[in-house]
């Protein structure tokens, strides 16, 4: 299909009796800019355009939109600025685990509307392990004593002047932390207040800039707000307390889980039990990080309102029958009860669960 052909198909497409006439030059350039795009099955097969380079793993990629979410106090900031430092170092991996290698240093633009200054300081301080001459603050506090500014993102021309400093600085990734503070008036939800995000995000998408979003878990466990907001993500990840929290006063101790991710697959995408530790005037910050076991996952499911073999199955990648044994040894262990085809915690009055305590992938 040459220009020519592909314009006139175009303009075909574009006669409908029901709809309003654009100006003659508008609708005149987009029929050029359309025509230009417009391919077959055999030329889109061939159109040459460059792959999306991961950044993490497999599971983050450039231009991905993520969520990291999580209750109030449970590390999500920690792990977004580990992850921020991380990518600007460029630390070819973390220990053995293969999932969350980093190839190279990226440039990275972390925005925080929460934190003090101070706060930020000491934690970027503390996770640093190496030059990070591509990592970049843009910190509410800071630039209203600079400038007697707020940072509100949900303002059309802030966003479209994040967009430009992004392409100007050559920023590769941007960490939002959090939604609820950067985006003052947004209805959380309210699914149409979300289009006044939704097309910045696109935007930043098709310049490769990748974004990701710290967010509040709501009562119920799922990421507060409107599901809407999960359709475009590419990932999301949920933090929740494990089963022996941290007596650590400062530092945080945390299950990351992926409940959702279009770039990988489970095997790929482990379940982590992080600590962050920080000694009393110390300098530095101690990170570990370890894989569940299958027995241990099981068990954290159930915890989390996870009742059905065939659902702990799915989230596992395993055989409804290796969830049945699971269930059988976690049952002579005397931690578990089943009641028909549901899995209990044997401390659990089945009468009393709420099904805001399920929690749904």
């Amino acid at each position: 299909m040459n220009t020519t052909q592909a314009k006139a198909a175009v303009e075909q497409m574009l006669k409908t009796d029901s709809q309003p006439a654009a100006p003659a030059n508008l609708k005149s350039d987009w029929l050029e800019q359309l025509a230009k795009a417009l391919k077959s099955s055999a030329s889109l097969a061939g159109l040459a355009m460059p792959p999306r380079e991961s950044i993490i793993g497999k599971w983050f990629k450039k231009g991905d939109l993520g969520f990291i979410y999580g209750p109030r106090g449970m590390g999500k900031t920690w792990l977004g600025l580990f992850l921020a430092r991380k990518c600007a170092e460029g630390v070819a991996t973390l220990g053995n685990l293969v999932e969350w290698n980093i190839q190279r240093p990226h440039r990275v633009l972390y925005v925080d509307g929460e934190m003090p200054v101070d706060d930020i300081r000491e934690r970027d301080a503390a996770l640093a392990l190496g030059a990070a001459p591509g990592l970049f603050y843009l910190q509410h506090e800071a630039l209203f004593h600079l400038t007697g500014r707020a940072l509100n993102l949900t303002e059309p021309s802030l966003q479209a002047a994040i967009l430009d400093l992004c392409r100007r600085e050559k920023i590769e990734i941007v960490f939002l932390d959090n939604l609820s503070c950067l985006f003052s008036g947004l209805r959380e939800n309210d699914a149409d207040s979300w289009d006044r995000i939704l097309p910045w995000l696109l935007e930043m998408r098709r310049n490769r800039i990748a974004v990701v979003f710290i967010a509040h878990a709501g009562r119920n466990g799922l990421m507060r707000g409107t599901s809407r907001r999960e359709d475009a993500a590419f990932w999301i990840i949920n933090l929740s307390e494990p089963k022996e929290p941290s007596d650590y006063q400062q530092g945080a101790k945390f299950l990351a889980r992926f409940v959702k991710n279009r770039n990988a697959t489970e095997a790929e995408c482990p379940t982590l039990e992080w600590t962050f530790f920080k000694p009393t005037n110390a300098a530095k910050a101690v990170v570990s990080w370890k894989r569940l076991s299958t027995a241990e996952l099981f068990r954290q499911y159930v915890e989390d309102g996870m009742t059905a073999a065939q659902e702990i199955a799915r989230e596992l990648g395993i055989t409804r029958g290796r969830v049945s044994q699971l269930a059988t040894r976690a049952a002579d262990e005397g931690w578990l009860k089943k009641i028909g085809r549901k899995y209990l915690l044997a401390s659990e009055d089945p009468n009393k669960r709420s099904l805001n305590q399920q929690v749904h992938v």
